[in-house]
């Protein structure tokens, strides 16, 4: 079955959304129905055999309208945590929450900070600042998109390091090198503009939430943002992991190619997260449109399940070591386009 280019990306991102505000504005069975959407639909939709091409369209609007939609369906968990909703339900919107977040918005965010156009790159970097990881808007751009495969990358995972380890690492390593970068491209400034706008993003949210829902509000905003950000950071580890570019003959490192990310091809997955999951196609050509992201297993490492699959087995270290580092060490001897490398199994 093959649907109209932009229909998976529009029902995948959407879908989850409106259940959250249904959770917020409804309660009753909607929180558990937000959870389950973005969790157990995603998997059994995963399963069914849709084919998701690649198109001329940008999805442009569509990312611009996700941008905007952030912010309200942000304000409506926070100020949900300040009402007398019971707190199992609360419970539940943190957690629908915080994968919308992460999978959704930040994937969107992702796409928005790519972006040629100002207004577009900025409302990226807003909605980052939101959940209090406004640094990830230098970082990604600056920082990982330049040194990924690499050691000078906190982003990029070694072979063998488990998730618990990576991931303050990674956090405090990308804040650091993304001031670097800001103060390079600067003068030299401590604070640069950047960062700047970054903290005070993050002070306007923390101080919104503590209008809409008082000190519950509050709680639930760093609740929500630090969850947020952990999938962020999961996504990361699972589409880096292990895969290191070689240092050539005259200590330059090879081009980034196609040998270098994890990809995954499941449809639902990836259309939800605006093709995320087609990782390589990214890295290869950072300002094309999402919708116009392509996919070839010959060249590109595929991991053996969807990628929010693959981020709750990285929550296992020794079971995520078992599953992938075999598949790593199969893809080592690729090139850079990855060429004369048999496919994983």
């Amino acid at each position: 079955m093959t649907l109209p280019p932009l229909v998976p990306f529009v029902i995948a991102s959407f879908l989850p959304g409106f259940c959250l505000a249904a959770a917020c504005l409804f309660g009753g069975p909607w929180p558990g129905v937000a959870v389950l959407v973005i969790t157990v639909v995603v998997f059994f939709l995963d399963k069914l055999p849709v084919r998701a091409g690649v198109t001329d369209a940008t999805g442009h609007r569509l990312s611009e309208v996700l941008g905007l939609a952030h912010f309200v369906l942000l304000g409506l968990t926070v100020w949900t945590m300040g009402t007398d909703f019971p707190m199992r339900d609360k419970g539940l919107i943190v957690v629908a929450a915080g994968l919308f977040f992460g999978q959704v918005s930040n994937s969107n965010a992702h796409e928005l900070i790519h972006r040629a156009d100002r207004r577009a790159f900025r409302l990226g970097a807003a909605c980052y600042s939101s959940i209090l990881f406004g640094h990830h808007t230098s970082a990604h751009r600056l920082v990982h998109h330049i040194h990924a495969a690499t050691e000078k990358d906190p982003a990029t995972a070694r072979r063998g390091e488990g998730f618990w380890a990576y991931l303050p690492r990674t956090w405090a390593g990308s804040f650091c090198a993304g001031l670097r970068a800001e103060r390079q491209r600067h003068g030299g400034v401590a604070v640069p503009a950047p960062y700047l706008f970054y903290g005070i993003g993050a002070a306007a949210s923390l101080s919104a939430a503590l209008l809409l829902g008082g000190v519950p509000g509050l709680i639930g905003l760093i609740l929500i943002s630090l969850y947020a950000q952990a999938q962020l950071m999961l996504s990361d580890y699972v589409q880096h992991y292990g895969l290191m570019r070689k240092t050539l003959p005259d200590g330059r490192r090879e081009p980034m190619g196609p040998a270098h990310s994890w990809n995954a091809p499941h449809w639902y997955s990836a259309a939800m997260m605006l093709n995320a999951p087609r990782h390589s196609a990214h890295h290869a050509r950072p300002a094309t449109a999402f919708p116009q992201l392509d996919l070839d297993a010959d060249r590109m490492p595929m991991l053996p399940h969807s990628l929010p699959i693959m981020a709750v087995l990285a929550l296992v270290p020794p079971l995520w070591r078992r599953v992938m580092d075999k598949r790593v060490d199969r893809w080592t001897g690729a090139g850079p386009q990855g060429e004369l490398m048999p496919e994983p199994a």
